[in-house]
């Protein structure tokens, strides 16, 4: 039985989505429910706030990356177990993903509530506005009839007479007003080059926004209301996502480490399970705290996260670095992705990191984003070659040169052709974030390397 859930959109980006869904995740777990949590789009960092709230992993449910295909089969994955299932959206309800290979609108929040069979609940910004949001919530409920707006939930509410005009001018739109939150600064969210500071960084602090935000939702929004929206969801017709099914098994049991701790929070759960899932003994290292790898890592994953707010700290932590480029120098396989080439560098602004990349890196004017169709120009650990996946870029940073002799992707863009990457030995470091349900043959092929590299190593030993 698929999990209730509902979907929560907003007009535009800014006006309080990732808030109100933190808070209703939080207030919800408060009442003794499980809940899931979700985030359409690729942004690692929303979707840690209401993991921290719901105590378990937030999701992401992009399009462009796993195919709309898997979206279905992935929230069920997810939501496994779950009383209630909530979605955040991204940027506003319909605006999707701009890119060439895809129709105007493609993985909006509309487009994935669509794919959910999900009720939306719509976050408006209330804080200049008055009697003109009934036109808002009219405009947005009648847009696109195959979008069922459920309710709308106020937010940033000056005071009580302002929230009873905006209750009276949408009275006639028929979409029910299920919650007003005030104008409050006494919960917010500190943010910094990328977005919000992750809820991994602030461990105490982070705990306590969640817990502000669930108290200040569960008195503004009808939680009964929200449950009972959730609960017209009908079921899915899909069957769960399965890590298993995706990938064989590679005999061996070789040690993966994935990097973590608050330098490289940015990741997405299913890598890791299907990582373990294609016989792999996954493990964590924190290149901020720990001076060593575990003991029989046979290869190493380093993803995203902010390596520039830590560099002094990582280039302190010199055993770390040292055994990271001794496992690349003996042909241990190592995955990268932005924050992790940062790491692997010769430097970051101007500190010394890893120096398995004759690389020099350091923090940029200007953000580089959007998504990416690439292609593996050459076999490499992760890939082989003439491999096809779809990503993303978020980073401000750059790295000079910005690929090797063996570029790790290739794609085509609005300045033409584009070689990015190192895909060197037994490295492959890139800017472009993947996530491995949509190509789970990486998964697989970096365990086969680490595998191959690990019955190497134990010979050379004997």
């Amino acid at each position: 039985m698929t999990a209730p859930r509902i979907v929560v959109a907003a007009p535009t980006s800014g006006a309080g989505k990732t808030s109100i869904t933190t808070g209703l995740v939080a207030a919800l777990t408060a009442r003794g429910l499980t809940v899931s949590p979700h985030k359409v789009g690729p942004d690692y960092i929303d979707p840690g706030y209401a993991g921290l709230a719901a105590g378990r992993p937030g999701r992401n449910l992009d399009p462009w990356l796993v195919g709309e295909e898997r979206i279905a089969p992935l929230f069920l994955h997810g939501s496994r177990g779950a009383d209630v299932a909530v979605v955040e959206g991204v940027m506003g309800l319909f605006d999707g993903a701009s890119h060439p290979h895809v129709a105007p609108g493609f993985g909006s929040t509309a487009y994935v509530a669509g794919l959910l069979r999900a009720p939306v609940v719509l976050v408006v910004d209330a804080s200049a506005q008055a009697q003109s949001v009934a036109a808002l919530v009219h405009g947005f409920a009648t847009f696109d009839p195959t979008v069922r707006l459920g309710g709308v939930v106020l937010n940033r509410v000056g005071s009580p007479r302002h929230e009873a005009i905006l209750r009276e001018a949408l009275d006639a739109s028929g979409v029910p007003v299920l919650g007003a939150v005030p104008r409050t600064d006494a919960v917010g969210t500190p943010s910094r080059h990328l977005g919000l500071v992750p809820a991994a960084e602030r461990s105490g602090e982070a705990v306590d926004t969640v817990r502000r935000l669930g108290e200040v939702v569960a008195a503004g929004v009808d939680l009964d209301a929200v449950l009972a929206l959730a609960r017209t969801a009908p079921d899915l017709d899909a069957v769960p996502w399965d890590p298993a099914a995706e990938v064989g098994v590679v005999p061996g049991r070789p040690r993966i480490a994935v990097a973590g701790g608050p330098a490289f929070t940015f990741g997405y759960a299913e890598n890791a399970e299907l990582l373990a899932a294609a016989g792999a003994e996954v493990v964590t290292v924190d290149p901020l705290r720990d001076e060593h790898l575990p003991a029989g890592t046979a290869g190493l994953v380093v993803g995203g996260g902010f390596p520039e707010v830590y560099a002094a700290e990582l280039s302190a932590n010199a055993s770390l670095r040292a055994e990271v480029a001794a496992l690349a120098a003996r042909g241990g396989p190592v995955a990268a992705e932005c924050a992790g080439l940062l790491y692997l560098a010769g430097e970051l602004d101007g500190h010394p990191m890893c120096g398995v990349l004759d690389v020099t890196t350091a923090m940029a004017p200007r953000l580089t984003l959007g998504y990416r169709a690439a292609v593996a120009p050459a076999d490499s650990v992760l890939a082989a070659a003439g491999t096809r996946v779809r990503g993303h870029e978020f980073h401000r940073t750059t790295a000079t040169p910005g690929a090797g002799a063996m570029p790790a992707w290739q794609w085509s863009g609005p300045a033409g052709a584009t070689a990015e990457g190192f895909a060197t030995g037994s490295v492959h470091a890139s800017y472009l974030h993947l996530h491995w349900a949509g190509s789970p043959q990486l998964a697989a092929r970096f365990v086969a390397a680490c595998a191959a590299a690990d019955r190497s190593e134990q010979h050379a030993h004997r």
